[in-house]
């Protein structure tokens, strides 16, 4: 399903009908070549069982075991002394290649422009394209608040390990715009990547069918886990059903929310949880 977001941090999970990727969210469109072990060889809904489509939706009694990291234990923001002139508050996307974490930044930007004063950096790891989709699709009307890191090596270093050049670009952002809410968009990742507290304020994860109990950082301690592209689920077998189900188990209830991002079902709850997030922190308050 969907892939993993982050930021409050909030990773988004590719899609629904993945059955083997890691999008958070099973909202996932079609328009990408996915990872997918079994042989449809049609383009409708199916009812086949489970075993034609390669995997079980049997419950499992303890999944994922990575109950180390849970929701309620995962590290928060510290707040205190944060000068909100300095970066404003910033919200993270992350997730597994083709989760829809850039579709869902243009579709943030697209709602949260019109409200708030807002920039976003983007992370690839030899490339600017999500940047050049985001300004080509005109996600904001000046183009200087769209600005592109190429990591050169694993997406998860920029965004955990070694956070200055997310930082600089982030801080530089701030003084050119004062703007109150930035967001951070990585590479595509697995579901061990999540972000620092330092860098990521809100965290928002995306992924698939057996995803969310294979668990990982990016599921069990994103602020918010996005099941993309739930469009698609009938046509892979994927359950929306399981999805929650095991979801709720590995984050202890904490915020899952079902999107397909390319029809715009299910943003309108993202958006009321980021926003809620940033006055919770901020108070409301531009900077």
């Amino acid at each position: 399903m969907s892939k993993p977001v982050t930021f409050i941090q909030a990773p988004v999970l590719g899609s629904a009908a993945q059955g083997n990727s890691g999008d958070s969210g099973h909202s996932h469109s079609h328009d990408h070549a996915h990872a997918h072990d079994h042989d449809h060889g049609h383009n409708r809904a199916h009812d086949h069982g489970a075993q034609e489509h390669g995997h079980s939706h049997e419950v499992m009694e303890h999944p994922g075991q990575y109950f180390d990291c849970k929701f309620a234990e995962r590290d928060l923001p510290d707040y205190s002394g944060r000068d909100w002139k300095e970066r404003g508050f910033t919200i993270g996307i992350g997730g597994p290649v083709g989760s829809g974490k850039t579709a869902l930044t243009l579709a943030l930007c697209r709602i949260f422009r019109d409200t708030h004063n807002i920039a976003v950096v983007t992370n690839d790891i030899f490339t600017k394209e999500d940047q050049e989709f985001l300004i080509r699709n005109e996600a904001l009307a000046d183009k200087g608040r769209i600005r592109a890191i190429e990591t050169g090596g694993c997406p998860h270093a920029a965004i955990r390990e070694d956070i200055s050049a997310n930082i600089g670009a982030l801080e530089g952002l701030q003084a050119d715009y004062g703007c109150d809410m930035l967001f951070v968009e990585s590479g595509g990742d697995n579901l061990a990547a999540n972000y620092s507290r330092e860098l990521a304020d809100y965290i928002d994860v995306s992924g698939g069918d057996k995803i969310p109990r294979k668990g990982g950082p990016g599921i069990s301690q994103s602020d918010l886990l996005i099941v993309n592209k739930i469009d698609l689920a009938p046509y892979v077998g994927a359950s929306l059903e399981v999805m929650k189900r095991d979801a709720d188990k590995m984050r202890d209830h904490g915020p899952t929310l079902f999107t397909s991002v390319k029809l715009g079902q299910g943003v309108d709850g993202v958006v009321e949880l980021i926003n809620g997030a940033w006055k919770a922190a901020t108070g409301g308050h531009n900077a």
